[in-house]
């Protein structure tokens, strides 16, 4: 990775004003949601997209622990609430639309429903769609199904 240093650890933003002003800079969209790009900090691999609404990303920012917004179930998606796969938040960053935010998180296990580390396992290779990345955990032991 190149550009600006990740910081050690932003985690929670304690300072109020500051979370407000990151708040108030991001350009939600009509249903109130941003795109959220998950990378791991340290290595560059991308985990996941996903979508924030204006109540996750303040949650975010208080806690230091990444929450998205389910679409599926209409309400706030605490990562790794129920499979203990947390996304501890390193560094929030805003693109220069406004429109889609990168965190940069440390994994703590697979990020993907599927049991993988990344939910971009599938590629083109000879003409096919493939799976180019196993499970590492059974899906069924992370959600208890």
């Amino acid at each position: 990775m190149t550009g600006t240093p990740v910081p050690p650890s932003l985690g929670a933003v304690a300072d109020p004003a500051a979370r407000a002003l990151l708040l108030d800079a991001i350009r939600f969209d009509s249903h109130g949601l941003v795109t959220c790009v998950a990378q791991q900090h340290d290595t560059g691999e991308v985990l996941m997209v996903a979508w924030m609404n204006r109540a996750a990303v303040a949650e975010t920012l208080t806690t230091g622990t990444v929450c998205y917004w389910s679409r599926s179930r209409s309400a706030l998606w605490r990562k790794g609430e129920t499979s203990g796969q947390v996304q501890r938040l390193v560094d929030l960053r805003l693109d220069c639309d406004g429109d889609t935010l990168l965190a940069l998180v440390d994994q703590t296990g697979v990020a993907c429903h599927t049991g993988r580390r990344t939910c971009f396992y599938r590629a083109l290779r000879d003409g096919e769609l493939a799976t180019i990345a196993e499970p590492e955990v059974d899906p069924e032991v992370l959600y208890g199904r």
